[in-house]
């Protein structure tokens, strides 16, 4: 099952106690959809996300959270009741896992070379999609599958 771009969002945020930026919301949000298709449980979220100049953006939820540019996002989602089941368990090792990484390293993460993102981007486009097969793939090639 998919959760929303947005729904997902707003449990990063909501995890970061609202001191996360976009950027970071959006590479963790690419992180755990790539461990969850690559745990065989499908895509996390629903869309696809696409190969932007700063790396993998989830449209949807870019254009939600885009009026904050670098400073945190506040709780502009609404939303109160987390995802469920296995999707709540992806996010927060996430969360976990990425919160406190620095802009740099989490840019480094998912701008691997070969990587999804680099093998989609195309300098200076958006609306570029990042095929979940590729995102897959990737994941595979980091684990060694």
């Amino acid at each position: 099952m998919t959760i929303s771009a947005i729904a997902s969002g707003a449990f990063i945020c909501r995890e970061s106690g609202w001191t996360t930026t976009q950027l970071a919301v959006q590479k963790i949000l690419y992180m755990a959809h790539m461990v969850h298709m690559g745990r065989d449980l499908g895509p996390l979220v629903d869309g696809l996300f696409e190969a932007w100049d700063y790396g993998p953006v989830h449209p949807l939820l870019y254009h939600r959270i885009k009026p904050f540019g670098s400073r945190p996002i506040p709780d502009v989602f609404n939303m109160r009741n987390d995802p469920p089941g296995p999707e709540a368990g992806t996010l927060k090792e996430a969360c976990v896992q990425l919160l406190d990484k620095t802009p740099g390293d989490l840019v480094r993460n998912t701008h691997r070379k070969g990587g999804a993102w680099a093998r989609h981007y195309i300098r200076g486009s958006r609306n570029v999609p990042i095929p979940n097969s590729s995102i897959i793939d990737e994941y595979r090639a980091r684990v060694g599958a």
